[in-house]
Order: C-alpha cells, then sequence, then structure tokens
C-alpha cells in the first residue's frame, strides 16, 4: 500500500530514491502531469519546457519513505540529443501521448524503441493517455492504447492533468512495482550473503534494476492511490 506523504519534506529519512523518465511528444501534457503529481498544481498557461528539468516528491510504500525524482524533457527533435544522459539510472518511464492527438499516439512505438534503446532492459513502463477530459475530442480508441499496452507489456492508464484523475495512480503504478522489485533484489542479496556471497544491493538508496531480474507484462493496471 502507497500513500502521498505530503509534498516535500526535508527532514524526511529518505529509505530509497527512484528515477522515473516522462517522454512523448511535445503538447502532450507531461510537464503538467509532473506538476499535478509533485505539486499538485495545474497551470492553463504552461509553457513548452526547454531542456530537461526535474522535481521530486516523497512518498510512503510499503512503511518506506521513497523519494521519486521525476525528468521532464521536451519532446521536440531539437532535444533529443539529450536522451542518454535523460535515461541513464532512470528505473521507470511514463510513456505519453494525448487522446485528441493521433500522431502523438502513432509515435509512441518510436519513443518506446529509444527508451529500450538507451535504458536498462528491466526499466518499468506506464503508456498513458493524457487529456481524458476532452472525450469529446478524442482521436485515439482506448482499446487502441490496450492493446498496444498489452502487446508490449506495459501498464497502461488515461490521465486528465486538469482534473487530478487517475495521475497519482500513475505514479504509484509504476514506483510500487520498482519498489516490488526492489524488495525482490533485496530478499535475494540478503540470502546470498547468508551463504557466504555479497549482498551487492544491500544499503544501497539509488537502485538500478539489473538484468537478471524479469519484470512480468502488465496492461491496463494501476494501484490505488
Amino acid at each position: 500500500m502507497a500513500s502521498g506523504g505530503g509534498y516535500g519534506d526535508p527532514s524526511q529519512k529518505i529509505d530509497y530514491v527512484f528515477k522515473v523518465v516522462l517522454i512523448g511528444d511535445s503538447a502532450v501534457g507531461k510537464s503538467q502531469i509532473l506538476a499535478r503529481f509533485a505539486r499538485n498544481e495545474f497551470s492553463l498557461d504552461s509553457k513548452a519546457t526547454i531542456g530537461v528539468e526535474f522535481q521530486t516528491r516523497t512518498l510512503v510504500i510499503e512503511h518506506k519513505s521513497v523519494k521519486a525524482q521525476i525528468w521532464d524533457t521536451a519532446g521536440q527533435e531539437r532535444y533529443r540529443a539529450v536522451t542518454s544522459a535523460y535515461y541513464r539510472g532512470a528505473v521507470g518511464a511514463m510513456l505519453v501521448y494525448d487522446i485528441t492527438k493521433r500522431q502523438t499516439f502513432d509515435h509512441i512505438p518510436r519513443w518506446l524503441d529509444e527508451l529500450r534503446g538507451h535504458a536498462d532492459k528491466n526499466i518499468v513502463i506506464i503508456l498513458i493517455g493524457n487529456k481524458s477530459d476532452l472525450e469529446n475530442q478524442r482521436a485515439v480508441p482506448t482499446e487502441d492504447a490496450k492493446e498496444f499496452a498489452q502487446k508490449e507489456g506495459l501498464f497502461f492508464l488515461e490521465t486528465s492533468a486538469l482534473e487530478a484523475t487517475n495521475v497519482e495512480a500513475a505514479f504509484l503504478t509504476v514506483l510500487t512495482e520498482i519498489f516490488n522489485i526492489v524488495n525482490k533484489k533485496n530478499l535475494v542479496a540478503g540470502e546470498n550473503q547468508g551463504n557466504g556471497n555479497p549482498a551487492s544491493l544491500a544499503g544501497k538508496k539509488i537502485l538500478i534494476p539489473g538484468p537478471a531480474q524479469e519484470i512480468p507484462a502488465k496492461s491496463n493496471m494501476c494501484c490505488r492511490s
């Protein structure tokens, strides 16, 4: 079970830091999703993100303090040179499209290929159809996205940063899955240590999934906020 734990307490002890990246075309609402999650804010005057920025929010998952470090970059082609550094160390990714703009969904396979080309192969990925408040302008059927997510082994949710619908659930889906993977690794590491082998993850706070841990394919799933 995960809880929000407020929007930042500098004195709070941190057990884990998880880096999550937001990717997708420009103007799909990545920065608005981040602002809603990190600060519970939404701005109608939001401008295109220039370069890269990140924000943090600390949550409690299974009685552990988890700092989510969420990175946001513009989806425009001229910023794609930042990819290597942007993806480095990421353990989660949010692949965002705009349900009212079919082209942004059609570009998702390209973004997914880029993500898988730069990030760890076991990164936890959720596909997000944003702007669900604009249902009367929908250009991407939910079933299309569900089918794609299932085929690619991704989580999937539709969100509205404007109405704060499913934004919390989307982040908690990714962070809880990462947390569970890390816990399994720590358990295995502890068993290895008990057998005289070094516990490679013991005591580490910033954790990157290794190749030994397989993440099961998931689709159309979320956790409760």
